[in-house]
């Protein structure tokens, strides 16, 4: 197997891996012995249900997250640079996109080691290719701040965008405040401004809708605690 750092994707919730990630994946996962993750938990549990036969304690995990320091990040690569593959495992979804895992990249990058993506769900990207809206351009935006005022100004500018530019606009919210976030946009935005939300993608629970947010007011879904993707547009 080529020495290189697999970027690895991870199903969005319970889905069976089967239905969201080729068969190709698993080769690459059963090739390799050293990974570096978002959660050492989860990636354990990932890995055990793409092959249950996998020997976790033979397998070595390098966390990475807001707590890493950079000095630790490059020497995590040291195994690549002595040519063993690696993998790189986000919570869910695509690593290094809105995801820690891209410190790492930049790093292989820069010291011209080889990155291979691997073929697997984003959230961001399904959610825009179900909305109905503009996939020319688009701008992911995260978390919007926490507090009214920030987060209405946030709201605010970036439908303002929508209008100038005719970018489509994404923002994700902590789950438990997603009905608190549909309520505020409904409030702050313009009544022909469309809303898209779309909760638990390639999951059992999965909701995709748009709606201008005229309609939406007074039939907002309860998605507490399912997560959850914001997509704005004129």
């Amino acid at each position: 197997m080529e020495a290189a750092l697999y970027l690895i994707p991870v199903t969005l919730g319970d889905t069976p891996v089967e239905k969201v990630l080729p068969a190709y994946n698993r080769e690459v996962i059963g090739g390799i012995r050293h990974f570096i993750v978002e959660d050492v938990r989860s990636a354990r549990r990932f890995l055990k249900k793409v092959d249950s036969e996998t020997d976790i304690d033979a397998l070595t995990f390098y966390p990475l997250n807001k707590h890493t320091s950079p000095d630790d990040v490059s020497g995590y690569l040291k195994p690549l640079q002595e040519g063993c593959p690696m993998g790189v495992i986000s919570e869910a979804g695509c690593p290094a996109v809105a995801d820690p895992g891209a410190d790492v990249v930049a790093i292989a990058q820069r010291k011209g080691l080889k990155v291979v993506p691997l073929v697997g769900p984003s959230s961001i990207i399904l959610s825009v290719m179900a909305s109905g809206f503009n996939g020319q351009s688009f701008a992911f935006h995260g978390y919007l701040p926490v507090g009214p005022a920030e987060r209405t100004r946030k709201l605010k500018e970036l439908e303002a965008r929508i209008y100038a530019e005719h970018q489509t606009q994404l923002f994700i919210e902590t789950p438990y405040r997603n009905n608190k976030m549909m309520e505020e946009i409904v409030r702050t935005c313009r009544p022909q401004t469309r809303l898209c939300i779309a909760a638990g993608i390639t999951c059992g629970e999965e909701y995709i809708r748009t709606r201008t947010v005229r309609e939406w007011k007074g039939h907002l879904p309860d998605l507490n605690k399912i997560p959850c993707i914001f997509l704005l547009y004129k």
